[in-house]
């Protein structure tokens, strides 16, 4: 018999099929419970622990009194408050700007291909495997003014008191924790680099591009969401730097570099202000979610892949 063509109305065909067996089209909802449960109990309950011990006057030992606002107050009315969150903004902003240009040439440079570049990648990766307070303490005897790197090297422009110098301390903890940090950013810019299709690449060279053109109008806008990923994670984590500046410099000399989280330490643990100490740290998360839904809604973040174009 032959083939007979049957016309098929499209309408009829676009319907869904009748009958309860109709497939979603992705996982059910309920298979979120057990992580949004995860993620109530060890994080949202511990986060209204501290929101409530905040309105309390606690010393660690004994019982806690209600205070309500006083803790809010008396932590806002002190300079000492203030002092700590414009260093916390100095580390951001010089960490950014520091961190940035450095790990992102590095990550487009070791995308290359060459087995020195990748021997870099690894060697340079090395910092991350390492603890923040062996860190401090290797930078803290290397710059020691007595017995660091001025002794090894006989130069004397070395053997400046570094970490006790008020208008050097600050920025000395920036140049550790960027030395700690940039091989982590340099890692993601260079898996985004990885990403970019060649195809983009031999086009620009058949036009005639050269690398600095190539990188400015391909790698750079290739790169957007990696970048704003990267200075999220660089901004936010700039209000978590505890242990190395503990170790290096505990704040001092004086209060030069006594950051935020530090400050929260030192009221909690030194000082027995368990109830100023918590109010500092809803302060930290505050500042560390208003950073974060702040860059990306000043960037237009949009869910999708960077190789959608530029």
């Amino acid at each position: 018999m032959e083939a007979q063509a049957i016309a098929v109305d499209p309408r009829v065909a676009t319907e869904p099929a009748p009958g309860p067996a109709r497939y979603r089209s992705g996982p059910h909802p309920l298979m979120a419970i057990p992580a949004l449960a995860f993620f109530g109990v060890f994080a949202l309950l511990p986060l209204g622990g501290v929101v409530v011990l905040s309105l309390m006057k606690w010393d660690g030992i004994g019982d806690p009194a209600w205070t309500g606002f006083g803790n809010w107050a008396a932590a806002l009315a002190d300079p000492a408050t203030w002092h700590a969150v414009w260093l916390s903004v100095q580390v951001m902003v010089f960490s950014c700007l520091f961190q940035t240009p450095v790990s992102l040439l590095l990550g487009v440079f070791v995308a290359g291909r060459g087995r020195y570049r990748a021997m870099l990648g690894v060697l340079y990766f090395l910092p991350m495997l390492l603890s923040s307070a062996a860190i401090a303490i290797a930078f803290k005897a290397l710059l020691d003014p007595n017995f660091g790197m001025s002794r090894a090297f006989d130069w004397s422009a070395l053997g400046q008191d570094w970490l006790g110098d008020p208008a050097l301390a600050l920025y000395v903890v920036i140049f550790v924790i960027a030395w700690q940090f940039v091989p982590f950013h340099t890692l993601l810019y260079q898996a985004g680099v990885r990403q970019i299709p060649k195809q983009l690449y031999e086009a620009a060279q058949l036009d005639g591009a050269g690398r600095v053109r190539q990188f400015f109008h391909i790698t750079l806008p290739q790169l957007r969401y990696t970048i704003l990923t990267s200075c999220t994670l660089m901004l936010v984590g700039s209000l978590t730097y505890f242990d190395l500046v503990f170790v290096l410099t505990g704040g001092g000399p004086g209060n030069a570099t006594r950051f935020l989280p530090l400050d929260m330490y030192l009221n909690g643990f030194s000082n027995n202000d368990m109830g100023r100490a918590t109010t500092l740290a809803v302060l930290l998360v505050v500042a560390g979610l208003a950073l974060s839904l702040g860059l990306s809604r000043l960037t237009s973040f949009q869910r999708g892949s960077q190789l959608e174009g530029a």
